[in-house]
């Protein structure tokens, strides 16, 4: 038996959160069937069983359970350890991009961390769809970035943080207000605003598909980029916004939020990506306060 490597048990990890294969798979930004393949590999290396499947679903076995605290306490502390060698030697400069598919004042603790940690490099900080942030990085022109997942990543390293449900903005007195959970059943024949197809296509093409598994088609508005812009269209009556959950941080008179029971199915991931050939020197310790600042649990 030889020691798993650290992507295997990256792979783990992020299997024993979810508990679904595709689900991990999505998260992970790659197809179910090498993920497949990576988790049986390290169980034959092992000599273990990791996880029980059955017609009912995934579920940790024994040595699945003793194994995961385990693994990540060591993914944890091997980023600390290279954050620690490399946080007095890194450039003076950090390029960073920062999706705009959550509300903002999300993101504040981890660049509040990293200011703290790096306070003599300067970040110049880039917000935009992902599209965007994908292109650049690809180019050169970004060291890291935040983006949103499902996105089209290319070549890029991804390490997925955590995901976020969408939930429902509408006019404070609308009659579904009333209700403390909604569904896309109960918002038919109404004006829902959204995002073109061009600002996150792969995003896009995922809630579609959720949508049709629903019966989901009502009459869509074409969303406004900003988002202080959009909330005063849905306090002025126009419409309602899908949003993700991030965005409930938005008050604003005349607008509630309420869960959708569809919420977690049109979730949107937040991720870390990078050029594999081109990470920057800071990239251990944008790991470690990403995943200690958003990380829902993954490693």
């Amino acid at each position: 038996m030889r020691p798993p490597d650290t992507h295997a048990l990256m792979l783990f990890c992020t299997v024993a959160r979810c508990l679904n294969f595709r689900q991990a798979a999505q998260q992970l930004n790659m197809t179910q069937p090498p993920l497949s393949r990576a988790i049986r590999n390290l169980e034959e290396n092992l000599g273990v069983r990791l996880f029980e499947r059955d017609t009912h679903g995934v579920a940790l076995s024994d040595a699945g359970r003793t194994l995961l605290p385990q693994a990540q306490q060591i993914l944890a502390l091997l980023d600390t350890a290279v954050a620690t060698l490399q946080r007095d030697s890194v450039p003076a400069r950090l390029r960073l991009g920062l999706t705009s598919s959550v509300e903002a004042g999300l993101l504040r603790p981890f660049l509040s961390a990293l200011e703290a940690q790096l306070p003599s490099c300067r970040l110049e900080l880039t917000a935009a769809p992902s599209t965007r942030l994908v292109a650049a990085l690809r180019k050169g022109r970004l060291d890291a970035a935040l983006i949103a997942l499902p996105s089209a990543t290319f070549e890029l390293a991804v390490t997925p943080l955590r995901r976020e449900p969408m939930l429902l903005a509408l006019p404070a007195g609308h009659r579904l207000a009333r209700k403390r959970k909604l569904a896309l059943s109960d918002l038919a024949g109404e004006s829902i605003y959204w995002f073109e197809r061009a600002r996150q296509p792969a995003f896009f093409d995922h809630c579609q598909q959720v949508f049709q598994r629903h019966g989901f088609a009502p009459h869509f508005l074409r969303e406004p980029h900003d988002h202080h812009v959009l909330l005063g269209e849905v306090a002025a009556g126009k419409g309602m916004a899908l949003l993700a959950a991030s965005f409930r941080a938005l008050r604003l008179a005349g607008v509630v939020y309420r869960p959708l029971q569809e919420g977690e199915e049109l979730s949107v991931g937040i991720a870390l990506a990078w050029q594999p050939q081109a990470a920057p020197a800071q990239l251990p310790l944008l790991r470690q306060l990403a995943a200690g600042t958003l990380g829902d649990g993954a490693t």
